[in-house]
């Protein structure tokens, strides 16, 4: 029997990725999503590049009797906890609603899980639980020192998994992992699947491409005056491909270490690439201009961070393959075959 793993906010951009590389590795799926940022379109997409069914609920991960309705309904075996609010501009406005659906939610899952008996679990983190760092490349034991309330929603959910991983409680069958993502990019090789953000993007890649693709004007860079050889903020930007078989080898390594307590590992290239080096970088695989304009700088950005991705390859066997070019070729793919994404388009 295949085993069944939960993807929390599975229809989003990185779940619905990461649904696709499990369903080809031979797990049984389930997507318990809110929709509240994705377009009921991904299941179909997932299913078709994947040639596989998934089951999929419609929920809050804060509503405790969802949660224990979903496990009690399923055998789940394993939990991917994507579900979570991701821009850090929006947190600094609105703080005490990424607190609540961050942090709460996050909480909220764990005691369903521990109600059902399911230790495994991989949690979304963010290399932004470092702040700005006293050196670069990141490693895991650089201290935390988020600069701004989304950055801090994922500390918190660090620090409660590691002591729920010490507890007499959950101790004996907990295995908790936390990925920290450097910065996502990218879309499925097919052009099928992509990011497909609601309303104005909050990061700077999908921005880019709707400039490219005509949807907006031009790309406000927040910022040229940076410590950095361009002055544009410097960023290890990873294929969501990469991503999500590093999930895959994640789920892997969680089921197969029962008991093994918590532990945190960097999803990155271990490469820095500035917001210039990336525009100039899709004008290439789009050929089209990307028109700028400088505003300035953003509350809780930092000049330049990039991966030490090493710990990943020792714990997980896995390493990031797919270059800038990549991405971004990926990504306009994406794009340029559907420039309103799943907008308008029936499920």
């Amino acid at each position: 029997m295949s085993k069944t793993v939960l993807l929390t906010g599975g229809a989003g951009y990185i779940g619905s990725h990461t649904a696709v590389e499990l369903l080809k590795a031979g797990y049984q799926v389930v997507i318990f999503d809110d929709f509240s940022n994705a377009h009921p379109r991904v299941i179909l997409q997932i299913e078709r590049l994947s040639n596989q069914k998934v089951t999929v609920a419609q929920g809050d991960v804060r509503e405790s009797q969802a949660l224990n309705a979903l496990f009690a309904r399923h055998q789940i075996d394993g939990v991917i906890h994507f579900a979570g609010l991701k821009a850090v501009g929006e947190s600094v406005q609105r703080p005490t609603l990424y607190y609540d659906v961050n942090v709460t939610g996050s909480l909220k899952l764990m005691e369903a899980m521990d109600t059902a008996g399911v230790g495994a679990l991989v949690f979304s983190s963010s290399a932004t639980v470092y702040g700005e760092p006293d050196v670069v490349p990141l490693t895991e034991a650089a201290p935390y020192q988020p600069e701004s309330p989304y950055g801090r929603s994922k500390m918190m959910v660090e620090q409660a998994m590691a002591d729920a991983a010490q507890s007499p409680q959950t101790s004996q069958n907990c295995a908790y992992l936390s990925l920290r993502y450097f910065n996502p990019v990218g879309a499925h090789e097919s052009g099928e699947m992509g990011e497909d953000p609601e309303g104005i993007p909050g990061n700077l890649f999908p921005y880019i491409a709707q400039v490219a693709v005509g949807r907006r004007s031009h790309l406000t860079i927040f910022g040229d005056d940076y410590p950095t050889p361009d002055g544009t903020g410097v960023r290890d930007y990873i294929h969501v491909m990469d991503l999500a078989q590093g999930h895959v080898a994640a789920i892997n390594h969680v089921l197969a270490n029962p008991g093994m307590g918590f532990d945190a590992l960097n999803l990155g290239t271990g490469v820095g690439s500035s917001v210039r080096q990336v525009c100039h970088a899709f004008e290439q695989a789009s050929g089209r201009t990307i028109p700028q304009k400088i505003g300035p700088r953003r509350a809780g950005d930092v000049p330049a961070y990039w991966a030490d991705p090493a710990k990943a390859w020792t714990v997980l066997g896995w390493r990031a393959t797919r270059d800038l070019d990549a991405m971004c070729a990926d990504g306009w793919r994406w794009q340029s075959t559907y420039p309103q994404g799943y907008a308008g388009m029936d499920v």
